[in-house]
């Protein structure tokens, strides 16, 4: 049954509710709440404010409901933000703030189904192969200048986003608006590096300088010089470990190679954001961006000898350099452990971890409140080669449903903008560590606080930064292949299958799943279109003659030339 609002209903609704949309409350905002950490000047920040409480007159009164996984920059947002956001603009927005996996299973369900469950998600743009393929999201290129163009901030730089091209899909349209980036990157304790006893100690043994590694081989040098070394002579543990990883079959451990670990070690093909036609989960395209496999004799090379030296490295250096309990340890259990003292180095360690390995009173803090380490480029793998990608960007991003109602899709983009805007972008990321714009990484604030951030802001202020980037567009359903990788990797990391076999079991699985979505017809044109089978010679030799290089020949030798770089000359070489 539903109720009738007479005028005078109405009226006495009005007058008992507090102001809407309010200009006086974004006066308060910018006062309380942003002070100077904006690029924008007060004039400019307040026009900005204005265009938002007009803007949002249509949607007064309304309570939308938008989500994404539990990061602290979306805690700001919705505990801070989202209240600031209803003050000023009259619409109630309910942040929900879960775990990834869930944010995963509640828009799946949304796509399966056609309800309605938010009115808008931070989605990694991990998702961009799937939301592309299955046309089941609003292309936010199109929005912009039809149904969402009188709700798009005319304030908004859309160009001064670093995360564009992760977002964008093979048509030149933007699927998603990035929220929030952050990279996995190389790891060190700066102050035991730049000892003079252990530097002698490392050269003797070593024959060369102990720095950054820039390659695998020397990466393992440094973890076997490290591992057992007692360090108390300047402070340390008398035992430490060279490093630090996590090995139990837990879904986190997918994430552990689908984050880009094999392209780390060389797997895929050239090409930024990512690599074409083979990209850095093994899945090869045609020309039309079809997939059309996995397994090397379909092209592919997610069982091809590069992945099979990434996997075996990283279970090599887990047994061998880190502490015991890793083995037993998931993602989330792994991340403190290098602020614990004993950790030398880590491969692959997030930034979004900075925030916690710069509290004052952890054994990696001087007194000071200055870090003792340092994070710098990650080093690659045998089978690199320049041009390609190096690692992984995370890059939750906010996604419009097809099946969300209009209105409630304008409101939510409101509030998407108001999030992601040049008025709260300094002070969020402040906040969180999680950039999104140039504009905000070249802020002043960011300058004065960048000693305190161990390279943060110098590797986002680096040309190298380019090649850190999130899962392409190659994977044509995330959510279906992701959940393979843990299952057949922790195969391979519990022993109970060699690599090679855990691989062949993993490829075979995503051509499965290949197989289905292309006799299912679900993506249309866009969808897999399986290649005749080959053996690796006969596929190597076809993308060499068409001017790609993947899947790989396997090399005569995998240990390469150790090299080093010292931190401090990285660092100078990118400033100038």
């Amino acid at each position: 049954m539903r109720l009738r609002l007479t005028t005078a209903m109405a009226l006495a609704l009005m007058v008992a509710s507090p102001a809407l949309a309010d200009m006086e409350a974004g006066k308060q905002f910018l006062e309380q709440e942003i002070g100077d950490m904006t690029t924008l000047s007060q004039a400019d920040a307040e026009k900005e404010l204005q265009w938002f409480v007009d803007a949002a007159k249509p949607y007064q009164g309304m309570e939308i409901h938008v989500v994404s996984e539990s990061l602290t920059t979306h805690a700001y947002e919705s505990k801070t933000l989202a209240p600031w956001f209803e003050k000023i603009t009259g619409i109630k927005v309910i942040h929900d703030v879960i775990q990834e996996g869930d944010v995963v299973e509640k828009i799946q369900t949304q796509m399966q189904t056609g309800e309605n469950i938010y009115d808008a998600y931070v989605n990694d743009s991990d998702f961009i192969g799937t939301h592309w393929r299955y046309g089941q999201v609003r292309d936010l290129t199109d929005w912009m200048e039809g149904d969402g163009k009188a709700v798009t901030d005319p304030y908004f730089d859309l160009e001064d986003f670093i995360g564009l091209s992760f977002t964008t899909g093979p048509d030149g349209k933007l699927y998603q608006l990035p929220d929030q980036q952050f990279a996995n990157l190389y790891w060190f304790r700066y102050d035991w590096f730049n000892d003079e006893k252990t530097k002698k100690d490392f050269k003797d043994e070593y024959g060369y300088d102990l720095g950054v590694p820039v390659n695998w081989s020397a990466y393992e040098d440094i973890a076997k010089f490290f591992t057992g070394r007692d360090m108390s002579y300047i402070g340390g543990p008398k035992k430490v470990y060279g490093n630090m990883d996590y090995g139990k079959k837990d879904p986190s451990l997918g994430w552990r190679f689908t984050d880009a670990w094999l392209s780390m070690a060389g797997e895929g093909d050239k090409g930024l954001p990512n690599g074409k036609p083979v990209d850095e989960w093994g899945i090869r395209v045609n020309e039309q961006d079809q997939p059309i496999g996995s397994c090397v004799d379909r092209g592919g090379a997610t069982n091809g000898p590069a992945a099979v030296y990434a996997v075996q490295k990283y279970i090599d250096w887990l047994k061998n350099y880190a502490p015991p309990s890793a083995e037993g340890m998931t993602f989330s259990e792994a991340g403190p452990v290098p602020a614990q003292g004993e950790v030398a180095q880590q491969a692959f360690w997030y930034t979004a971890f900075t925030a916690d390995m710069v509290k004052k009173g952890l054994p990696v803090v001087n007194e000071d409140g200055t870090p003792k380490w340092r994070m710098a480029p990650s080093p690659h793998g045998a089978y690199w080669e320049k041009g390609m990608k190096l690692g992984y960007q995370d890059v939750g991003s906010w996604t419009l449903m097809k099946s969300t109602p209009l209105e409630r899709a304008q409101a939510a983009w409101l509030y998407a903008q108001f999030v992601t805007s040049k008025l709260v972008d300094v002070k969020k990321s402040q906040v969180g560590l999680t950039f999104i714009r140039e504009s905000t990484i070249q802020d002043k604030s960011f300058t004065d606080r960048a000693p305190d951030l161990g390279g943060l802001i110098e590797f986002y202020r680096s040309p190298a930064r380019v090649q850190w980037t999130p899962t392409g567009t190659n994977v044509p359903d995330y959510p279906k292949l992701a959940q393979l990788w843990w299952q057949n990797i922790g195969d391979a990391s519990s022993g109970a299958k060699t690599v090679q076999e855990a691989m062949d079991s993993l490829c075979e699985a995503q051509e499965k799943v290949l197989e289905r979505l292309e006799r299912a017809g679900v993506q249309g044109d866009k969808g897999p279109k399986m290649a005749e089978k080959h053996d690796l010679e006969w596929w190597h030799n076809y993308s060499v003659e068409h001017g790609s290089q993947s899947p790989k020949l396997k090399l005569d030798n995998e240990s390469e030339k150790p090299i080093t770089v010292d931190y401090d000359e990285l660092v100078k070489s990118w400033n100038e």
